[in-house]
């Protein structure tokens, strides 16, 4: 019966083609000679009715080894790629899941006592296991590939993080906040590439151990300030703020909340940097009433915004205006790609440090969905330059934009 309804759900495909073979029956959906294809073995028959509670099934039944493909990264591609049929039906049943997400038992708000914990679910796992995947700077957020076709991760990354420093025009009388430090890897260069003061703040206790430790090895305890202060209680006002990835941790209940933090803590002629992973505007009214299985095993309470929902958020609660925009959609493909092939040339080292296959097979599959889930065009990843409306350098940035990205300032 699961199988069935499985299949009745998901066989008309309108993309892509996924074979799944069970006990040597093979039952393909999809076009014949359709891509990208798949095919999914199916080990037990539980894995069916996993399959029916959406990707949290899916992600359990495939950790529980229910099922195995010959390519994940593809299967989340049919899956990105067919997304807008499976949107629809769960609109229809919206009504049933509006009112509990009123009530908020889906996706509770994202208090101070929350939030650290949440943070440390994902980020406390170790720092030794994010050093297995990252780059040497270990920056946890897209790069930024436009160099050449075998551009190394490295060089990416810090390609990244002097599109942010050229875009900040930051300089040794800057003093820049930064939300979210991740391991200090981009406070640490844009403290020694522009001389600027940096005080950054996170609220995992493993990043801020790791990050002091490297300011300090870089000598530059005198320029950059670790806090661990949740973003809400931040005080005081700076050039520049940057956050880099950290509003997916906000929690939708409170966008309004940090825009309007953001906005507070800027000088009358500030501006602020944001990399955002973002979900397509049709999917955030979804993404806001539903737990993922991204949202329940890897970030915990997490939730994208749309680029609709941060317009909204500038235009009601803050002062800002987009200066400047940069999208990285398929830069992140290639930089999850490649994560994906260190965390799985590290097996021995994970194995040594007690990962073990279980949690191993997790973080594969969640790199590769989120691979495709770019690839696809599900998610995106913008960089925004926001600017306060005294910036007296505001056609100055915008007119840094290099060829072919958004710029949303006219000269007055």
């Amino acid at each position: 019966m699961w199988r069935r309804l499985v299949l009745a759900v998901i066989g008309r495909l309108k993309t892509g083609r996924i074979e799944f073979v069970e006990n040597g029956k093979v039952t393909a959906i999809g076009e014949p000679g359709g891509t990208p294809s798949a095919k999914v073995t199916v080990n037990s028959p539980r894995a069916w009715r996993r399959m029916l509670r959406g990707s949290t099934g899916m992600a359990e039944g495939y950790i529980n080894r229910e099922w195995d493909t010959d390519d994940l990264v593809a299967v989340g591609l049919v899956a990105g790629l067919n997304l807008g049929q499976l949107d629809r039906l769960r609109r229809r049943f919206r009504f049933i899941l509006w009112p509990f997400q009123k009530l908020g038992p889906l996706m509770p708000r994202t208090t101070r006592r929350r939030g650290k914990k949440q943070i440390s679910a994902h980020y406390d796992l170790g720092n030794d296991l994010f050093s297995l995947f990252l780059d040497e700077s270990m920056n946890y957020s897209a790069a930024l590939y436009r160099g050449a076709e075998d551009e190394s991760l490295e060089a990416a990354q810090i390609a990244k993080m002097n599109q942010i420093a050229d875009q900040l025009d930051l300089d040794r009388d800057s003093h820049l906040l930064e939300i979210g430090t991740g391991w200090g890897g981009l406070s640490i260069h844009l403290a020694q590439r522009s001389g600027c003061r940096v005080t950054t703040t996170t609220i995992s206790k493993e990043q801020a151990a790791l990050a002091r430790e490297r300011i300090a090895e870089a000598g530059l305890e005198d320029r950059i300030e670790v806090l661990e202060t949740d973003y809400r209680d931040l005080t005081g006002t700076y050039d520049r703020l940057v956050s880099i990835e950290m509003i997916e941790a906000v929690g939708w209940r409170d966008f309004p909340t940090y825009f309007a933090k953001c906005s507070e803590l800027l000088e009358p002629d500030g501006s602020m940097l944001l990399q955002s992973i973002t979900i397509d505007d049709d999917g955030y009214e979804l993404e806001k009433a539903s737990r993922s299985f991204i949202s329940r095993y890897i970030f915990p309470g997490g939730c994208l915004p749309s680029m609709a929902e941060i317009r909204r958020c500038l235009d009601g609660f803050t002062d800002l205006t987009v200066a400047w925009a940069d999208e990285l959609r398929l830069d992140y493909s290639k930089t999850l790609a490649e994560w994906r092939r260190r965390f799985n040339s590290a097996t021995a080292r994970l194995e040594q440090l007690g990962y073990d296959e279980r949690f191993r097979r997790l973080w594969v599959l969640y790199l590769s969905l989120a691979e495709a889930g770019f690839t696809s065009g599900r998610n995106s990843d913008f960089q925004l330059l926001l600017a306060k409306p005294q910036s007296r350098s505001l056609i100055q940035l915008a007119g840094k934009a290099p060829a072919g990205i958004i710029s949303g300032i006219s000269p007055k």
